[in-house]
């Protein structure tokens, strides 16, 4: 694998994300949302505290996520310019992992730009900074799970709004088949599998502010899974 190919697709793609108004919509969305779960923790229950922000993370990434990836491969196919990709001396690892890459820089840099709240939270409360520092390690390994969901899905597909939908269809399974409310109803002999297979529950474990190397695994497990059958999508394409 050459990583000078990965690094110039990973630049190409993450500044044509700031030469479009995708990525000032997609900051601007997520950082009024963030920003008044964490007001209205503060003024409506009293509460000086980033749980509701990160309570509710999954929920605003599983919308968000899915129309940032949407294009990354659709719209390669549509206008034609995959084909010119397969066919330069570009390996399809290289050119998934520029595309990840640079999503997943973005999002990083996203949820840089929420570090306003703990800083106020420092100066109004008392935060707990085990919960706060797991909880933005988690959104990190938790965002970059819905990303390389949405980027194989839109390897399948040339429509960007299919894309989008199958993403956030696709990842609201895979993160609720571990919360307690289908949990309840799950057979004994599933019940293990579907709470360590789900991407909700390990995001918890990490908000808890205990870093277990259990869930670290299972993260860049579940990332590279995903890759791969990116990876085969287009290898699958190619070859046709």
């Amino acid at each position: 694998m050459n990583f000078k190919h990965v690094n110039t697709i990973m630049v190409k793609e993450l500044r044509g994300y700031f030469n479009s108004p995708l990525a000032y919509i997609f900051i601007t969305v997520f950082l009024t949302l963030s920003s008044w779960l964490f007001f209205r923790g503060f003024f409506v229950d009293n509460v000086a505290s980033m749980r509701p922000f990160f309570t509710f993370l999954p929920w605003i990434f599983l919308f968000l996520i899915p129309a940032m990836t949407m294009r990354l491969w659709a719209e390669e196919q549509k206008t034609g310019t995959l084909e010119t990709l397969l066919t330069a001396p570009v390996d399809e690892w290289e050119a998934v992992l520029g595309k990840f890459l640079a999503s997943f820089a973005f999002l990083i840099i996203t949820l840089l730009l929420s570090l306003i709240l703990p800083v106020i939270l420092f100066f109004i409360g008392k935060p707990d900074w085990g919960m706060i520092v797991g909880g933005y390690f988690g959104a990190i390994f938790l965002g970059g799970a819905y990303l390389a969901i949405g980027l194989w899905i839109s390897s399948l597909t040339q429509n960007q709004i299919t894309a989008f939908i199958l993403s956030v269809l696709i990842i609201f399974i895979l993160f609720i088949i571990g919360e307690p409310v289908v949990l309840h109803t799950t057979p004994p002999f599933l019940l293990s599998v579907f709470k360590y297979v789900g991407l909700g529950a390990h995001f918890q474990s990490i908000l808890r502010g205990v870093i277990d190397s259990r869930d670290l695994i299972y993260y860049l497990s579940f990332i590279g899974f995903f890759l791969y059958l990116n990876v085969t999508s287009l290898n699958s394409r190619k070859w046709h």
